[in-house]
């Protein structure tokens, strides 16, 4: 009890530090060592530095992301250092000998003794580029602020969201936002209205939450951005908090939940290798945590589990060669059969057995292994059989299904994306429901946000491509909707641009899809400028239709936005997707100029007024566009985008290593002379000489995927050659920036940046 306190009270901290005394010439610098509370070990870290009147401390404690926790007082007299942070009745205090701090930690009446050594704290890349505030500021200045709508009234996150009900629906979670932009998790009892907080939000990010019985919700948090994330959980009341994978380094992932078993659920986590993930059912109340399988062939892992609602090990895929997929199955519940031998390329996959049928090995699949589409099959796995085909589509690839646990298993519908999102009803009931959802809400996405076990309450989530989003409570007894919330209810639907659905033909014969959205000068028959943004992934990824808020930023701004679902985009099937293998910068990005091509025929844009936009893979190809034709464009934004491919390649996460081949499959293997030319003509780092138009970067420092040495060295190679590029850094950010102030930044900036670049009658800022 005394260590969840301490690791609790450590925890609980934002506060102004304030410091005194003298003799910064030894003390100042990171100071790291280990607290050792009945076992565990819990990483500190202290980091001193001068002030102008003595000293002034933060402290860290990695194991639990918590960084830059201001203490309240720290004085340095002779040799003898003392901190303190009063509130959470910490005190630190430690004798200097050379580089070695050697004392005691005291904590609520408890004393521990803590030795910490002097180490070297740095960032991550060189923190000599990135731009200053003050000059980002100031490029944020060249937009005008006298838009009906702000870059907050976008970007801002929601008053209140993510609403979920309990399972017996006694109760109703969802987040909140505080005045200093923090969003809590509250839990509301729906029959006494009672209102808790049960999750505050600190200084990392609640990254997901949810219900794991009526009484206990689990949610999971990473530390900056890293993406390692760990699991935690808390009882409805706020009590008996608890992190349940306290593991340094190690990411956590949730497979399964088990309506069943309420006090367990199954994870996968990389503890043994942080390349590949086993499986493990973990007791969310105690921690306790038993391992269900061992992945030990790390040449040819496992990389998925099969379970079933109970919680039973039904099957696994396994690697074999780095490219190839293994799936294996059990009868008996011991013994797992190898049943099919697949290439990577190849879809077969389990949406869910089906527990209404007495054959226990009955399963709904998904699978392309005889199709272009993946459709759905009723499949017998310990048959190695089709039963029948339950659903496919001409022109899409489908894979959604829902199933209704309250009615025996029974299924509900199916559902694809096209055009927009579509749900076929199967069931009478869904046929039902279904029917009274589209005359209520014609014209937008309906989704299940949840429903109670019992399917007596469920909450609906209703959007469009103007409607940011409202939840429905409806209530299928008295078939009654109410309106629960509008989560931005400032941005009129009146005043949001549509987006529109558009098909054309690539310059090699594809039959291309994408979107494009216009603002209300374009509709009047004015040519405007044009924002193009290729979407991220690259491999299996798609634009949508649907409430985006950057192309609404864009649009209030007399900007048109296209979105092109160019080869290699998800949803079209195998043969699409596999025309922009290896084709990555080349093809690929001919289909983002052959959609640019289509909207100046089509009259919207002009031609010489167009800028390039985009994330992670979105960002390299804003890269290679100013690089490959660097006369369409007249500036670029690249966000966590990567500029060398040969770097990507040997920075990416552990736990990509296992699919580096299928990598190389999809990009290019530098081991293959050809591709390896290939790679250097493609890598915007080795095209610098044909960059010549303005660009702006964003990085976050902590990305795991592309690291920021993709950022830094197009940002150094540019500014060598005299180019003013400004470079957004947030050393709190991984890939993307999920913090409500960094984000608001970003874009202040960039709609500067664009205000700067590509209105051609803008000449000046428009205040200094």
């Amino acid at each position: 009890m005394k260590r969840i306190t301490l690791k609790l009270t450590i925890l609980a901290v934002l506060f102004l530090a304030m410091a005194t005394q003298v003799n910064a010439q030894d003390i100042t610098g990171s100071w790291k060592g280990k607290l050792s509370v009945q076992g565990t070990e819990i990483p500190l870290v202290f980091d001193i530095t001068t002030t102008d009147d003595g000293f002034t401390s933060t402290m860290d404690s990695p194991s639990q992301g918590a960084t830059g926790i201001p203490m309240d007082e720290t004085t340095f007299v002779n040799d003898t250092l003392t901190i303190k942070f009063t509130k959470a009745g910490i005190k630190y205090v430690a004798t200097l000998k050379q580089t070695s701090l050697s004392g005691t930690f005291y904590q609520s009446g408890m004393e521990f003794p803590l030795t910490l050594t002097k180490t070297e704290k740095t960032l991550p890349g060189d923190t000599s580029l990135p731009t200053s505030d003050e000059e980002l500021e100031k490029l944020s200045n060249w937009n005008a602020t006298n838009y009906k709508y702000s870059v907050e009234d976008y970007f801002a996150r929601p008053k209140a969201r993510s609403f979920n009900l309990s399972p017996n629906g006694n109760y109703m979670s969802y987040r909140e936002k505080d005045e200093n932009a923090k969003n809590h998790v509250y839990v509301k009892n729906l029959k006494t209205g009672e209102i808790k907080r049960v999750i505050e939000e600190k200084e990392e990010l609640i990254r997901g939450f949810g219900w794991a019985n009526e009484n206990r919700l689990v949610y999971v948090m990473d530390k900056g951005g890293n993406e390692d994330y760990h699991l935690f959980a808390v009882n409805i009341d706020g009590s008996n908090q608890k992190e349940l994978t306290p593991f340094d380094g190690v990411k956590v992932n949730i497979l399964n939940g088990l309506k069943e078993d309420k006090d367990h659920m199954i994870i996968s986590m990389n503890q043994n290798n942080p390349q590949i993930f086993e499986p493990y059912k973990i007791n969310i109340v105690t921690g306790e945590l038993k391992q269900l399988y061992k992945n030990e062939d790390a040449a040819n892992p496992i990389n998925s589990y099969i379970f079933d609602k109970d919680g039973n090990l039904r099957g696994f895929v396994k690697m074999r060669d780095g490219v190839n997929m293994d799936f294996y199955y059990t009868v008996d519940g011991e013994n797992y059969e190898l049943k099919k031998q697949l290439n990577w390329k190849d879809s077969f996959s389990i949406a869910s057995f089906n527990y209404a049928s007495n054959n226990p090995h009955e399963a709904y699949v998904v699978s392309n292994l005889e199709t272009d589409k993946t459709q759905i099959f009723l499949y017998d796995l310990k048959e190695d059989k089709v039963i029948k085909k339950l659903f496919s589509h001409e022109e899409y690839d489908v894979s959604g299904l829902s199933l209704s646990r309250h009615r025996g298993y029974e299924l509900d519908y199916f559902s694809y994306e096209g055009e927009k999102k579509v749900i076929v009803p199967v069931s009478d009931y869904a046929k039902k429901l279904y029917k009274k959802l589209n005359n209520k809400f014609p014209g937008y996405n309906i989704s299940v946000a949840d429903v109670t076990d019992d399917e007596s309450k469920y909450l609906f989530f209703i959007q469009s491509d103007k409607l940011y989003g409202t939840y429905y409570s409806y209530d299928p007894a008295k078939d009654k909707f109410e309106l629960l919330y509008n989560l931005m209810p400032n941005l009129k639907e009146s005043d949001m641009a549509e987006m529109r659905p558009i098909t054309f033909k690539s310059r090699d014969g594809l039959t291309l899809h994408g979107y494009i959205t216009l603002p209300k000068e374009a509709l009047n028959g004015e040519k405007v400028p044009l924002i193009v943004n290729p979407h991220g992934g690259p491999q299996g990824i798609r634009d949508s239709w649907g409430f985006n808020p950057e192309v609404q930023l864009f649009a209030s701004r007399g900007y048109a936005t296209l979105q092109v679902n160019f080869r290699i985009s998800g949803g079209y099937g195998k043969t699409f997707l596999e025309s922009g293998f290896k084709q990555i910068g080349r093809k690929a990005m001919d289909d983002v100029e052959d959609g640019i091509q289509y909207v100046i025929d089509q009259g919207w844009v002009d031609k010489d007024n167009i800028a390039i936009y985009g994330a992670s893979h979105g960002g390299y190809a804003v890269l290679r566009g100013l690089t490959k034709t660097p006369d369409l464009y007249a500036c670029g934004v690249d966000y966590v985008g990567v500029s060398n491919i040969f770097t990507f390649m040997k920075t990416i996460p552990p736990y990509w290593k296992p699919y580096l081949k299928i990598i190389k499959e999809i990009w290019y293997d530098e081991d293959v002379p050809e591709e390896k030319a290939i790679m250097k003509e493609v890598s915007p780092a080795f095209q610098i000489d044909k960059i010549k138009k303005p660009l702006f970067v964003a990085q976050g420092a902590n990305d795991p995927r592309v690291n920021i040495d993709e950022s830094d060295q197009i940002v150094k190679a540019l500014r060598a050659k005299g180019f003013d590029v400004p470079y957004m850094v947030k050393y709190n950010e991984g890939h993307g920036f999920a913090k409500e102030e960094n984000s608001i930044a970003l874009y202040k900036a960039m709609m500067g940046f664009f205000a700067k670049h590509l209105n051609k009658n803008m000449k000046q800022p428009i205040k200094d």
